[in-house]
Order: C-alpha cells, then sequence, then structure tokens
C-alpha cells in the first residue's frame, strides 16, 4: 500500500538534520507525502529514533561538497515537489544548492527552509537552540514561578511547535498555492518568528492589563490555585484547570469544601492559604483516587501522566491519540481528515513502491531504522 492522506504523492526531500527539521518532514509523511532523505556519506545509523525517523520511504547519501554529489543532488530536486533543509543561513548557498540553484532546476520546487535567528539581524549568523530562541520572545520568561525562575518547557516551543510544525504548515501553503500559479517559492520558518507566535495570545493579555510583567501571580502559569498541578498521596501528580467558575465549583465539590465556595471565589487567583488547603486535601489521596472522583465531571481535574503511562489512559485508547509500536509510544498523525485520511503510525506501508516513485539510478538506498 502506498502512503495515503491529504498529501499522497507529494514528493519530499528531506536534507539530513536534527530536530525542528525531521520533525517538519515526519509530519508531511504523516500526511501522505512520499519523504527520502538526503544523509551525509558514512552516516550510522545509532541514532535512529523510531517516532520522530517514521514514515520516510528511505534514505540516500550523497556528498554535496564535491561536483558530482551536487549534480546528484540537483538531479532529486528535479524530481521533488518539496525540500526542506535546517542549516545555518548561507551554508546552502555556499555548497552551491540554495534556493536559487534548485529553483534554477525546478521552478515548481517549494524550498523549505528553517533557522534559529531568521536569515538577518545581528544573531543571524550564530549559533543557538530551542531554549535561546524562546528567550528572545518572552516564553521562556513567562514559564516557571518565582522561585525556580524560568524554567524550559522542554523543546517544545521553539524547535516542534514555533519550528518543525510552522514550517510544515507553510510548505503545505505553498504547495496550494502552487497548484494555481506554477511556480514555487521559498518558505523560511525562523524559530524565534514561531515562538512569538506561539506568545500571541500572551502578547495580547500583557496589552490589555491582563498580564502582569512579573513571572508568576498570571492566570495560566501556575501561579493560581485553580490551574496548576498537586502531588497525591502515593507521589503522583494531578492537574487543575478550573479556570471558570462553574468549573471551579465542580472542583470544590469534588474536593469536599463545596460550602466554601463562595469565599473561595472572592479571594485572590494566588491566594497561598486557599493553595494550601487544597495542596493538603490532594494530598490525602492517591491519584487513583482523585482520578476515580473527578472522572465524569467538570471540574477539569486530570492525571499528571508519565511518557510511559500516556498511551494506556482510556481516553487516549478510545480516541486513538497514542499507539505503542514496538514498545515506543507514537503520537497519531494529526489533524484527522474525513475523506483522506493518513495512515495509523503502525500500518505497514509499501516502501518498494514508494522508493520506485524516485529515479535514483546508482545511487545506494539505505532503509531508515
Amino acid at each position: 500500500m502506498i502512503r495515503t492522506g491529504p498529501l499522497a504523492g507529494v514528493r519530499v526531500l528531506e536534507i539530513q538534520g536534527i530536530g525542528p527539521g525531521p520533525f517538519a518532514a515526519m509530519t508531511l509523511a504523516d500526511l501522505g507525502a512520499n519523504v527520502l532523505r538526503v544523509a551525509r556519506p558514512g552516516q550510522t545509523r545509532s541514532k535512529f529514533n523510531p517516532v520522530l525517523d517514521r514514515g520516510r520511504c528511505a534514505q540516500v547519501a550523497v556528498d554535496m561538497k564535491t561536483n558530482a554529489g551536487r549534480e546528484r543532488l540537483l538531479d532529486l530536486v528535479g524530481q521533488s515537489e518539496v525540500l526542506i533543509e535546517g542549516y545555518r543561513p548561507g551554508v546552502m548557498e555556499r555548497l552551491g544548492l540554495g534556493p536559487d540553484d534548485c529553483l534554477a532546476r525546478n521552478p515548481k520546487l517549494i524550498y523549505g527552509r528553517i533557522t534559529g535567528w531568521g536569515r538577518s539581524g545581528p544573531l543571524a549568523d550564530t549559533a543557538g537552540h530551542d531554549i535561546n530562541y524562546i528567550a528572545l520572545s518572552g516564553a521562556l520568561h513567562a514559564c516557571g514561578t518565582a522561585e525556580s525562575g524560568p524554567v524550559p518547557p522542554l523543546n517544545l516551543v521553539g524547535d516542534f511547535g514555533g519550528g518543525g510544525l510552522l514550517l510544515a504548515l507553510g510548505i503545505a501553503c505553498a504547495l496550494f498555492e502552487s497548484r494555481g500559479s506554477g511556480t514555487g517559492q521559498v518558505v523560511d520558518a525562523a524559530m524565534v518568528d514561531g515562538a512569538s507566535m506561539l506568545m500571541s495570545m500572551i502578547y495580547g493579555l500583557r496589552a490589555n492589563g491582563r498580564w502582569p510583567a512579573a513571572r508568576a501571580g498570571n492566570i495560566l502559569d501556575g501561579s493560581a490555585y485553580f490551574y496548576t498541578c498537586y502531588p497525591c498521596a502515593d507521589g503522583a501528580w494531578v492537574a487543575v484547570g478550573a479556570i471558570e467558575p462553574d468549573f471551579r465549583i465542580a472542583l470544590f465539590e469534588g474536593l469536599g469544601i463545596a460550602d466554601e465556595a463562595k469565599a473561595l471565589m472572592q479571594a485572590r487567583d494566588d491566594d497561598p492559604q486557599i493553595r494550601a488547603r487544597i495542596a493538603a486535601i490532594f494530598a490525602g489521596r492517591t491519584r487513583e483516587q482523585w482520578q476515580q472522583v473527578f472522572d465524569g465531571s467538570d471540574a477539569c481535574v486530570t492525571p499528571v501522566l508519565s511518557i510511559d503511562e500516556a498511551a494506556d489512559h482510556p481516553h487516549n485508547i478510545a480516541w486513538g491519540s497514542l499507539r505503542r509500536v514496538a514498545g515506543a509510544n507514537h503520537p497519531t498523525p494529526a489533524p484527522r481528515f474525513s475523506r483522506t485520511p493518513p495512515m495509523p503510525p503502525d500500518a505497514a506501508f509499501d516502501i518498494a513502491a514508494q522508493i520506485a516513485q524516485w529515479q535514483l539510478g546508482d545511487m545506494p538506498v539505505q532503509p531508515i531504522g
């Protein structure tokens, strides 16, 4: 079976990289694209990631620093609708494989590229990682508590949400436009842009005076007693998100303090005494016991699941959000489509048929994984 999904038949050339570039390629492969990875000669598969690297048909080794390798890559460009690269600004141009070179070979190509800082400005040529890009967007400053200082939200905001997913969206939009114009273009995704976009609501709340500049004391940063996490008797945690008044009343009912609802609702959101009181109540039972209390209610209380536990939660099983495949938790391709559904992550597809859509000549073809 050929891969299915709304991007079925789209050929994507992925220049080997790390983090956001592979995530963008994974997302396009999830949606049906035929993704061929170009690896460096001698590259080993010891760093294979069973989730992030899924869905590719294969990889070929190309030495892009040689004239022969450059021509081989341009041959592949001529067969592709999309190229993805994540080098520092100027690297692909110095190799003779920048947008001008590739679009000259294939004017319909969507040339997708991702950087941390963008392609101009005082930081454009300097190194950085997710933590640095989100630091300049204001996102990192807003994460954490008064005691902890800034706490990185893994590398989700810069690398993956503000980087790889933004690039995948841009590529999909450019593909749509090219169907009408017949012309390709460059899609330039900078992680500092993406992190700033993800802060849009917070920027707006700040402008309206509803988000103090201090790290703590804001409704969504864990300072409010009704939007935070509490430890339970067994050392596990629950997440509470009872923002709206009706949901907060449901929270008080589940905690057995409904008779105090009026006074509690009139107190400050970050009242330390209320927080301590609720913390003491949650600490009196295990996470499983609290889950039994709040399941089916509108109190917005859920267990904080570990990575290993997530795939076994009844809702994730019923909705199919995660599937455990060969010991790894795989997120189901998203979003979902009614007429052109993508393949589930554990579905087998005809790799040979995917490879056959490329004219690879004598290039050695390697499996991924």
